[in-house]
């Protein structure tokens, strides 16, 4: 902890942060009129603006506090993060950005109801969305906690309540509209906030005649006993291809990603803004594993504890002490504030859209507020619950919730999407069993994850990383239910393919 002198740098980057994001967020407030402004910006978002956006959402507390972390205990081989989640956009680009926006949805839920015909599968894929976005959700309030502690002081309730409140704010003001703009914001704000300080701290290195980060001993072997090194054999690689696995396929299902292809234009503007997302996104995660090599020679006491996720936090501190650390400091501080807010606001308004349309539907109850409304209420509950789970929850490391996320999306949204788009043969029932399977193998080795320390051996390999065998099992379970029950393929089927698959412009009534 610093002293509150040196704080107060830290503190004023923290409340411009907070101010900017208000003032955006009520700038963008004039824009949203209609429930399609809050729910998808009324699909106006052009590729650069929505590239940016997603870059600010997408680059969470894992992206900007974790793996630096990792890289620091682990060493290269946790640089699959950082590969995986920057891959997953190539697999969307691919697979499924540009039909999924042709598919005229809101929501995941909205497309599986329409491809497949049927309100079951509506019923359990949203079920699922709540499902992992509370999952992402809990580790950035939780994040906001330890920066405001490691930096500031402050309890770390104080951090998750903050960062609850300023998107709540953000969120039943504007909805998409507003969020787009803060979003967009915040991504060049997190890339500054790492940028400038590895620069200086690059230079303090160099200066120094410090040992390289390679020869540097590695003094950390805790903190992430669920991920192991390539180096420790068998069990080892396992973990390693699990994790490549999740955080390849798990793109396409995560709910605060995919809501973004809906707000753009058409499907052509779709593969420009996941285009544009891959060069911001490589471009960012350069970043990240300078600050882990550091660590490696200046950070013993902070890897000797566990604490890997302040890591970045207290890095300039330890290398630049006095003013110039602490004013880099408070640009980091400031960067990972942004990042639990941008990251937050995307998630909120997935699962709000989500909870919101069900209570229009009236399968909440028989109240049926109007959309805006309804979509407000849901706001509250989709982030006071994940709010109260972080700070009631035991501590966890930001980058292994989110890479359990990840594993839940790949092992349900991902094989649904796929098949869904490029097969016709897909049938609701065969849908719900692979969602089933999915879903249930996969969440319950994240709950024994979340709750227990897996063992050094296979059973807790399989449970720490359940990704390699989960995905397929959903795969091959939609593939054989669904040719189990062929005569129930929906009868609209191929039409709605054609429309997936046909671009813009071209008339599908003609003839």
């Amino acid at each position: 902890m610093v002293t509150d002198h040196s704080a107060l740098p830290a503190v004023l980057a923290v409340v411009l942060v907070t101010l900017a994001t208000l003032a955006i967020g009520t700038w963008g407030l004039r824009f949203s009129r209609t429930t399609s402004d809050f729910l998808v910006a009324s699909r106006t978002v052009r590729p650069r603006l929505n590239a940016s956006a997603i870059g600010g959402e997408y680059l969470s507390a894992a992206s900007f506090l974790g793996v630096a972390g990792l890289v620091m205990v682990f060493g290269a081989d946790m640089l699959w993060y950082p590969v995986g989640w920057t891959a997953g956009y190539l697999v969307l680009l691919v697979l499924v950005a540009a039909p999924l926006r042709r598919s005229g949805a809101y929501t995941l839920p909205d497309f599986a109801e329409a491809r497949l015909a049927s309100r079951r599968v509506r019923a359990a894929c949203s079920v699922i969305v709540l499902a992992v976005g509370w999952l992402y959700l809990v580790p950035q309030f939780q994040g906001a906690g330890i920066t405001l502690h490691s930096v500031i002081g402050l309890p770390n309730w104080v951090g998750a309540a903050s960062v609850a409140t300023i998107v709540l704010i953000n969120v039943v003001s504007g909805g998409m509209r507003s969020i787009t703009f803060v979003q967009a914001f915040q991504y060049w704000l997190k890339l500054t906030a790492l940028l400038v300080p590895a620069i200086f701290l690059v230079i303090a290195w160099i200066g120094d005649g410090a040992p390289h980060p390679v020869d540097a001993p590695n003094s950390g072997t805790s903190a992430e006993l669920w991920t192991l090194p390539l180096s420790s054999g068998g069990h080892g690689l396992y973990l390693t291809y699990s994790l490549i696995m999740a955080t390849f396929l798990g793109t396409m299902g995560l709910p605060h990603v995919v809501v973004r292809f809906y707000t753009n234009p058409d499907g052509q503007a779709a593969r420009r803004t996941t285009l544009t997302v891959l060069a911001l996104l490589g471009f960012f995660y350069l970043l990240p594993p300078v600050y882990g090599a550091l660590g490696r020679v200046y950070a013993d006491e902070v890897a000797a504890t566990g604490r890997t996720d302040v890591l970045v936090l207290e890095l300039p501190q330890l290398m630049l002490p006095g003013t110039t650390g602490d004013l880099l400091t408070a640009l980091i501080v400031g960067g990972a504030f942004a990042a639990f807010l941008s990251t937050s606001s995307g998630l909120a308004i997935a699962v709000a859209g989500v909870i919101g349309q069900e209570i229009t539907r009236g399968r909440l109850g028989r109240w049926r507020p109007s959309g805006i409304t309804a979509f407000r209420t849901a706001a509250v509950v989709a982030v006071s619950i994940p709010c109260s789970m972080a700070l009631l929850s035991p501590d966890l490391g930001v980058a292994r919730a989110v890479g359990l996320a990840f594993a839940v999306a790949a092992s349900t949204f991902c094989p649904l999407l796929v098949l869904g788009i490029w097969w016709r043969g897909l049938t609701a029932t065969g849908a719900l069993a692979g969602l089933l399977v999915g879903g249930t193998g996969c969440g319950f080795a994240v709950g024994w994850s979340l709750f227990n320390t897996p063992g050094d051996n296979w059973a807790g390999a399989l449970i720490s990383q359940p990704a390699a065998w989960s995905v397929p099992a959903a795969f091959l379970t939609m593939w054989l239910v669904s040719l189990a029950t062929r005569r129930s393929v929906p009868g609209h089927v191929r039409r709605f393919m054609v429309r997936l698959h046909t671009p813009e412009g071209v008339d599908l009534d003609r003839g």
